[in-house]
């Protein structure tokens, strides 16, 4: 039996940003918010409704009371922007999941789910990186702020479940891209950032194109829509005290799980295959005076596979989409 229903009114927070459209997608395509079946989905923007408001926030809940509630909103960033705006990426990161979290529990929401971070894991995790890895080292140091604020959400949604027993539960998403991302030069991961300069590099008919540090690191790529699908599936099939749920090696539940390809690729690769989607043929130069970050950062994504759940839209394909979105929402 599913563990949420078409007649659910299902709030997305962050609904507009790049992990949010992509859940909400995959919960259209799958007949929720269907008012036949009295459904509804509450995306409400930033404008209407500001998560860092906590009152606004609580009148919110009270007035529409949703069934189930996935937490997608987040301050996020690249490397240069986390070393910018570490207050920014702590406190807004913290209101935001605490603020949320709580209404959800004191509203009587009767499912949750709370998007979290690979980063979360520490920065010499042993590869692939288990669940079981948390809080098992010392972070990387160029997005503590942000994993800190992330690990306080997961843990948020633990103790929730342990003192009042609300059913929240969490998902570890692997570096993510895709249609929405954010492509600004000063703020963007690295998967939007090669794009845009491989974009720019080849209308300009630029020579070289320069990219932060080695290339060397090796990272995981998700398109959005894989996490969007995920989201569906483990809101509907998995509940951590079934007894066949994924369980730790002292057979305790988990109550979060990763979620990924299960496949990395070095930065240099994938800086490759980006030039060569725009037909580029200068020259790449690596500037490794600029941080790499974590060497390498692969997530183990047996516990979900195990569940039933996996990926489907391989990297090349996703390169080709993200570039046509790119098109779409930057260019034109």
């Amino acid at each position: 039996m599913k563990k949420i229903l078409l007649k659910d009114h299902i709030f997305i927070a962050g609904a507009k940003g790049m992990a949010g459209s992509a859940i909400y997608r995959a919960l259209k395509n799958a007949g929720y918010g269907n008012e036949k079946h009295g459904g509804k989905l509450l995306i409400p923007s930033r404008k209407e409704l500001d998560l860092l408001k906590k009152e606004d926030l609580f009148d919110w809940f009270k007035s529409n009371k949703p069934d189930i509630v996935i937490l997608a909103a987040a301050k996020v960033g690249g490397i240069l922007a986390n070393s910018l705006s570490p207050v920014d990426f702590l406190l807004d990161n913290l209101k935001i999941q605490t603020n949320v979290i709580e209404a959800a529990w004191k509203y009587k929401t009767r499912r949750m789910l709370f998007l979290g971070s690979s980063c979360i894991y520490p920065k010499y995790a042993k590869q692939p990186i288990e669940e079981s890895s948390l809080l098992t080292g010392s972070l990387e140091e160029t997005n503590q702020w942000y994993a800190i604020a992330k690990i306080a959400g997961i843990k948020l949604c633990e103790a929730m479940r342990l003192q009042y027993n609300f059913d929240a539960i969490s998902l570890m998403p692997t570096n993510l891209y895709g249609p929405k991302d954010n492509y600004d030069e000063k703020t963007s991961h690295v998967f939007p950032a090669l794009i845009r300069k491989f974009y720019e590099a080849k209308m300009n008919s630029s020579p070289s194109v320069i990219c932060w540090g080695t290339g060397e690191p090796l990272r995981e790529f998700m398109h959005v829509d894989d996490l969007g699908n995920a989201c569906l599936f483990v809101l509907e099939n998995w509940d951590p005290q079934d007894k066949d749920a994924p369980k730790n090696k002292v057979n305790k539940p988990f109550t979060y799980l990763n979620v990924g390809t299960g496949l990395d690729i070095k930065i240099k690769d994938l800086a490759k295959k980006i030039a060569n989607n725009f037909n580029y043929r200068g020259e790449i130069i690596w500037d490794n005076k600029k941080p790499d970050g974590t060497p390498k950062k692969q997530l183990d994504i047996s516990k979900i596979s195990e569940l039933g759940w996996k990926p489907k839209i391989s990297l090349n394909e996703g390169i080709k989409k993200t570039i046509e979105s790119f098109k779409q929402e930057i260019i034109i």
